[in-house]
């Protein structure tokens, strides 16, 4: 598997999956605990949402600004390390809900203080090591196995992403069914909906499913909603132990891996010198541009943890998927947050081979084409989204009490299943397009500015869940098909001259 490929990349991804870990299960309850602790709605959690995954990746960019500055790139790949497992500590102690009206700017105010901390820990740590991932590839021995190599090392680190959200539902149910409840993913929404005074028609009988035996709708509603939301505290705690993992991976080792401060001492100096302004220039704005189409694939492709979720807890039929594990079960709209690194592991080696035998033909398209048959490959993802979703009522006229047929989790697998190929197309190939094309004093910097794109993407996040509160559903999803092909347009308007400047 990774033969031909430097001893160092199974490290680097092993030290990974701790970070993704977190990360995934970070994206894949975020939405539903804040909605499901402060009662907020759709759009208000989405904003948090969307400025956190903003914050996530634009702050990669701080983090290579860092590591250039002081040439510590590895020491500061482990202070990063550090402070998401802090970040990660702070936002896992319970404090219970509902909030008290004098405590919620407190409480709110803590929850958004520990994932900045998180945030910033992945700043200094993610683009940083992929940094450190595409010098292996400088290495004239391994350079032609560049793309494949970040490929495996996308697919290995999603490995602890595929169990970050089973670990995360797992805890939440088990805590939920050890205090005698049974989970409903609607429940806290008319919890909070009751307790502020709106008419909930439907509460006495989702209470009484979920296990209730009383009368007193109000006890019941303050005793799911902190059985609910503490479940959730002990979900991130879990990613604790992943960074810890991480961290000694890390640590072990360290002096193992390249360090992009030592390039200038590498047998690549002479290309370093003889790199003229002009080629460097060149090299910047074939980044730049690159940077700024894939901020629209980004806003459409991570709606998974936000617009995709709220489909998953309001439209989708989720008794279809019911694993018993004996002390739990494992049943509820995060779990679809597996889906997507789930097939990551399973395709990329799929990709891989289909790549290979294309380089083997000479037919192999170039990275900056491959990305843009990634963006048309994602729009035909959201067009089965949107057929699949015509007739479903607006979530207004859900939450009016609507009937309707719930849909088959196989929409949303199957919608997974393409985006994720999407992915594959675009996201290992687009950070080894950056570590090929970047001149080699802006490695952390560059690596930095693609996560930084990525930011911008996310934090137009929330303008799905505006959507997905005020017109019909399977609008929401056309909106982002369109957003797809005008960045394949225009990616393959600057195709040539972006092939020209990466050769």
């Amino acid at each position: 598997m990774f033969k031909n490929h430097p001893k160092g990349l199974l490290a680097a991804a092993l030290a990974n999956m701790g970070e993704r870990f977190g990360f995934y299960t970070m994206m894949a309850i975020l939405s539903l605990f804040l909605m499901a602790k402060f009662g907020l709605s759709g759009t208000n959690a989405g904003i948090i949402y969307s400025i956190f995954y903003f914050s996530i990746y634009v702050l990669a960019f701080v983090g290579g600004l860092i590591a250039d500055k002081t040439k510590k790139y590895k020491q500061t790949i482990l202070v990063g390390l550090i402070m998401m497992a802090a970040g990660y500590f702070i936002i896992a102690i319970p404090t219970g809900s509902p909030i008290p009206d004098n405590k919620f700017v407190f409480y709110l105010a803590m929850t958004c203080f520990g994932l900045f901390v998180i945030a910033f820990g992945n700043g200094l740590f993610k683009g940083n090591l992929q940094a450190i991932v595409g010098q292996m590839y400088d290495n004239p021995q391994y350079s032609k196995m560049r793309d494949s190599g970040f490929q495996w090392f996308y697919m290995f680190i999603n490995v602890g992403a595929i169990f970050a959200p089973l670990a995360a539902v797992g805890v939440r149910n088990w805590w939920v069914e050890s205090h005698g409840f049974i989970y409903n993913a609607k429940l806290p929404e008319a919890c909070h909906a009751f307790l502020k005074g709106t008419e909930t028609p439907h509460l006495a009988e989702m209470a009484a499913k979920a296990g209730y035996t009383g009368t007193d709708l109000t006890a019941f509603s303050h005793e799911y909603l902190n059985l609910f939301s503490t479940g959730f505290h002990y979900a991130f705690a879990v990613a604790i132990v992943a960074m810890a993992i991480s961290l000694t991976i890390y640590l072990v080792n360290k002096k193992k891996f390249p360090d992009p401060a030592d390039k200038s001492k590498s047998t690549h100096a002479a290309e370093v010198v003889e790199m003229s302004v002009q080629e460097v220039k060149q090299r910047l704005y074939a980044l730049f541009a690159v940077f700024a189409v894939v901020i629209f694939f980004w806003f459409s492709f991570h709606q998974n943890g936000l617009t995709l979720t709220f489909f998953a807890k309001d439209y989708t039929d989720l008794s279809q998927i019911n694993i018993n594990l004996g002390f739990t079960k494992l049943v509820g709209a995060e779990l679809f947050q597996s889906v997507n690194p789930f097939f990551v592991v399973f395709l990329t080696p799929v990709i891989i081979a289909f790549f290979s035998w294309l380089r083997a033909k000479n037919i192999e398209p170039s990275t900056p084409k491959k990305i843009a048959i990634g963006m048309f490959i994602a729009a035909l993802g959201f067009v089965v989204m949107a057929l699949g979703s015509l007739g479903l009522p607006t979530k207004e006229e859900l939450t009016a009490g609507a009937d309707f047929q719930l849909v088959t989790p196989m929409l949303l697998i199957g919608t997974y299943f393409i985006l994720t190929v999407a992915e594959l197309f675009i996201s290992p190939l687009g950070i080894s397009f950056v570590s090929k094309v970047a001149p080699p004093q802006y490695q952390g910097m560059m690596q930095g500015l693609w996560l930084c794109a990525t930011a911008l993407g996310n934090q137009l996040l929330f303008i799905g869940a505006i959507f997905y509160d005020s017109i019909p559903i399977w609008a929401t999803w056309t909106i982002f098909v369109v957003a797809c092909l005008l960045s394949m347009g225009v990616m393959l308007f600057m195709l040539k001259w972006l092939e020209r400047i990466a050769k």
